[in-house]
């Protein structure tokens, strides 16, 4: 490998994780201290202030990038991927944010603000607004810059109603946001592009099953 490609690799390594790992590290910090971002203060206000806030819209928010690129695709704007690499990408992402979300779960067995059970950290659904706001960035942030916002814009809300609705610490939420750009990050990083959208075998629909969602299928030659 030539000098230039190795910095270059390297370079992509530490945009990919950066802002991840600063994220996920201040969630672990703020969980186990007091001295920068005071969890139960926050918890305080929200009681204090929306003591009875209640709502399921960020059950559908955590999905919406995704479903935005697929419509986008079907309305004939194009992406940075080919549908079949959009995916691929899209189902490793999935997968290294369930590992990575599911585990820390486990390990760490927080109680959640409502004392409902134990899986409080980090947050699942603020893991996923992220990982589908960071595919849409990926995919279409070239274009326009408004698409990575408006992606952003939404997995931060998302990340504020898990507050407000008594589901996380703000704690939960920073490492969830940490593990979604990461996952997708990795996802993009490491991503092959072996696959070609000529004479593809993939469908790809959109379903509704308790929430959005959308249909993979591979037909076998």
């Amino acid at each position: 490998m030539q000098p230039g490609a190795e910095v270059r690799k390297e370079n992509k390594l530490l945009k990919a994780t950066a802002v991840p790992i600063v994220l996920t590290g201040l969630g672990v910090y703020t969980a186990l201290s007091n001295r920068v971002i005071n969890r139960y203060e926050i918890k305080e206000e929200r009681d204090e202030h929306f003591p009875h806030f209640h709502s399921k819209v960020d059950n559908y928010l955590i999905h919406t990038p995704a479903v935005i690129v697929y419509g986008l695709n079907l309305a004939g704007v194009k992406g940075k991927n080919d549908l079949r690499n959009r995916t691929l990408l899209l189902v490793k992402s999935e997968m290294i944010m369930a590992a990575l979300t599911f585990s820390l779960k486990s390990i760490t067995h927080e109680v959640r603000p409502d004392g409902s059970d134990h899986q409080s950290f980090p947050s699942g659904h603020t893991a996923q607004a992220f990982a589908t706001a960071t595919f849409l960035s990926k995919e279409y942030g070239d274009r326009s810059v408004w698409y990575s916002v408006g992606a952003y814009g939404m997995a931060t809300t998302v990340g504020a109603m898990r507050m407000l609705n008594n589901r996380h610490w703000v704690s939960d939420v920073f490492a969830g946001a940490g593990i979604g750009i990461l996952s997708t990050n990795i996802a993009y990083l490491t991503h092959r592009y072996r696959w070609k959208n000529k004479n593809s075998n993939l469908t790809v629909i959109p379903s509704y099953n308790k929430g959005p969602g959308v249909y993979i299928g591979f037909r076998l030659k």
